[in-house]
């Protein structure tokens, strides 16, 4: 009887390693290639989480902001490269935005950006983020 629990417990221990082993070896895998994947998109920009995913989005062709109610091109809130190269330009106002895209300094540009829109879709643009603020209120 001492023999078989003498040879036993080495291999009853050597089992029971190799088991939590693998059981392990499953999760460190999983977490390591979630690591590879965060490192490999690390560059990407963002993506814009959808934050009402029944809501139906429109393609715009990324010609229209939808949050500022401006084309992309001249959405000074979205576009850092856009506002830098205009600001150095001096085309800048006193609301800290490109003067030139302000709906405050040009209060008719809100309207004509609108019209652009409805030219190009044929329908109305969707309502910008300050907009929706206006109607929850």
């Amino acid at each position: 009887m001492k023999r078989f629990f003498a040879r036993g417990g080495p291999a009853l221990a050597l089992f029971a390693a190799l088991a939590v082993l693998a059981a392990g070896c499953g999760k460190t895998e999983t977490a390591s290639s979630e690591t590879k994947v965060a490192a490999k998109d690390k560059d990407k920009p963002a993506a814009k989480v959808d934050t009402k995913p029944d809501e139906k989005t429109d393609d715009h062709g990324d010609w229209w902001c939808n949050e500022h109610a401006t084309p992309e091109d001249v959405c000074d809130l979205c576009s850092k490269k856009y506002r830098e190269a205009e600001k150095a330009k001096g085309n800048w106002c006193e609301h800290n935005r490109v003067k030139s895209s302000c709906f405050k300094c040009n209060p008719g540009l809100k309207e004509k950006f609108a019209a652009e829109y409805k030219e190009k879709f044929g329908k109305e643009p969707p309502p910008s983020n300050d907009d929706k603020k206006k109607d929850k209120k």
